[in-house]
């Protein structure tokens, strides 16, 4: 029995000694360990799928520079529905590199970890990743066709005139936090990250729908819906009419609600209820008294198609026997209103300018342009454009052919003449201070004209800009007879004007050319070229203080003597 006792007590002895034999072993091992890595990285680490076991900071640089070139790389995202590629900053993902790197030198406080390292068990470390649920959202958003089966909402349409119920659908959609969570985790990775997906329910049920149709949507094609317009008329919109525009869809809160699709309305409608509308008619001003008079505006109407159809919509849906509905309207403001016309000052003569001497078709061009310029208002601080005024001057807008010069000799078009009439309007701008914005003399100079104060146009080439540059408006006002043209400016006057003309310098003699009979030729005895020049000086009309002193200095070629032979 001795024998025994002594026996198990040995054994057991046997078995602490071997116990605090191993401890020490793996004690001594995990010490050694403990040293060898210290500032390395876990043994077995692995991160990204990229081995990183025990390398110190420096080694752990080429981990590093791999993970950063993947951030920067787009992320493929998949579903069961597709995939898209999208960049890491628009779905909110930031990597922080510095982060990584010290969260790879941490070694493993469990003991067990580090010894089962030793014998090449995986570690794996995860990149320090963040992202904005808010930017992902936004981006799973913009892909949304790609990555999930969108649910099918319930409606009505109509098959002719009776109408359709349209079956909701469920569908799948991402789910945004559970997105979020494999995004951070999956990242990094390299590789395709799938997205975790969820059901969703439409907002329309079935019985909504089965109830619009049987309600709402049959009361809607039960009988035509009249719309009465400004003018009191009354416009019968046919049941099948109202099928071919209306439709019902979701309301936001699980209801069906009529729509009126606008461009089939109107394809419908607009003949009949477009001449309902009236245009603003901006204030303008009358000289028949002798003196500027504001003829006030008049404010405009158009229809609010938006509102009109929604009126329709309801009345044809509404349970009750009243199938009539107004149609609405919105007011247009004019350009320039009574009021802001009644400010401008228009109120007295600021200058005027007359020319003649010009032949029966220059003439008539020269009275198509003055009518078109007859009443035109340049407000202060705005440019007037001959050209841009009047658009195409040509034979469909009643222009003739006459004189031109054309190549540095007399030649006929379209609109010839058209420059009297400019030369007539710079003058009138010139003497009442009005900024020369742009205009050109003629090539060679013209008897009936002052010397370098002309102008000369061509459409879609030369124009004639001026600039109101007083506080009040302009008024152009223009008269025309057989034999003269006048234009008349009327606002405020702010300006007294001096036109001081140089003397002729550097006279050159004109060519002789010779052409063939016919109506390419015209006929010329020709005249000298010359330089000259013209000093505007400008002083203010209330305090004769002198505001602006400028020369023009023009050459004027030589009109050539032409000979029809």
């Amino acid at each position: 029995m001795d024998g025994v006792v002594t026996t198990s007590a040995g054994r057991a002895r046997h078995a602490v000694r071997a116990a605090i034999v191993v401890v020490v072993i793996l004690t001594l091992a995990l010490s050694i360990d403990f040293v060898a890595s210290r500032d390395h990285s876990a043994r077995g680490a692995v991160i990204g799928g990229i081995p990183a076991s025990n390398r110190d900071t420096v080694e752990l640089d080429s981990v590093i520079e791999e993970l950063t070139t993947r951030s920067t790389q787009p992320v493929v995202l998949r579903t069961p529905e597709g995939s898209a590629e999208v960049a890491p900053a628009e779905l909110g993902l930031t990597f922080d590199a510095d982060a990584t790197r010290a969260r790879l030198l941490e070694q493993p406080r469990n003991p067990v970890t580090r010894f089962l390292a030793l014998f090449g068990r995986h570690l794996d470390v995860e990149p320090v990743v963040t992202i904005d649920p808010g930017t992902m959202n936004k981006a799973l958003d913009a892909n949304r066709r790609s990555l999930e089966k969108a649910a099918v909402e319930g409606g009505v349409h109509y098959d002719g005139a009776t109408p359709v119920g349209d079956e909701p659908a469920p569908g799948e959609r991402v789910a945004r936090q559970g997105a979020a969570a494999v995004l951070v985790d999956r990242w990094l990775d390299g590789t395709p990250v799938d997205l975790p997906m969820e059901p969703f329910s439409p907002t329309v049920s079935s019985a909504v729908v089965a109830a619009t149709v049987a309600g709402p949507a049959d009361r809607a094609t039960s009988a035509p819906v009249k719309l009465v317009d400004r003018r009191k008329r009354t416009v019968e919109v046919p049941a099948g009419d109202i099928a071919e525009m209306l439709t019902f869809g979701p309301d936001g809160r699980g209801g069906l609600t009529p729509r009126v699709d606008e461009k089939t309305a109107r394809k419908s409608l607009a003949a009949e209820l477009d001449p309902s509308q009236r245009p603003a008619v901006s204030a303008r001003f009358s000289l028949a008294s002798g003196r500027p008079t504001v003829v006030p505006a008049v404010t405009g109407s158009k229809i609010n198609w938006d509102k009109t159809l929604q009126a329709l919509a309801t009345t044809a849906t509404a349970d009750g026997g009243n199938r009539t509905a107004d149609v609405v309207y919105d007011d247009v403001d004019p350009k320039l209103t009574t009021d802001a016309a009644r400010k401008l000052g228009v109120n007295e003569m600021i200058s005027e300018y007359t020319t003649d001497g010009f032949s029966s078709a220059s003439g008539e061009n020269i009275r198509l342009v003055a009518a078109e310029v007859d009443g035109a208002l340049v407000l202060p601080g705005k440019v007037f454009s001959l050209n841009g005024h009047t658009g195409p001057r040509g034979t469909a807008e009643g222009y003739v052919d006459s004189t031109i010069i054309n190549n540095g000799r007399a030649a006929t078009a379209v609109g010839g003449g058209i420059s009297q009439f400019a030369t007539t309007l710079y003058n009138a701008a010139y003497f009442a201070g009005l900024e020369d914005v742009d205009h050109t003399e003629h090539a060679y100079y013209i008897s009936r004209y002052p010397e370098a104060r002309e102008a000369t146009v061509f459409e879609g080439a030369i124009d004639l800009k001026f600039r109101n540059n007083t506080r009040h408006g302009v008024l152009i006002e223009t008269s025309w007879s057989p034999s003269a043209v006048t234009v008349r400016l009327w606002g405020t006057k702010a300006f007294e004007v001096e036109s001081i003309t140089g003397e002729r310098t550097d006279p050159t003699e004109p060519e002789r050319i010779k052409l063939p009979k016919g109506d390419d030729c015209i006929a010329s005895s020709g005249s000298k070229g010359f330089t000259t020049s013209n000093t505007r000086i400008i002083r203010d009309a209330r305090t004769g203080q002198e505001v602006n002193r400028y020369t023009r200095t023009v050459r004027y070629a030589p009109e050539p003597i032409v000979k029809c032979i």
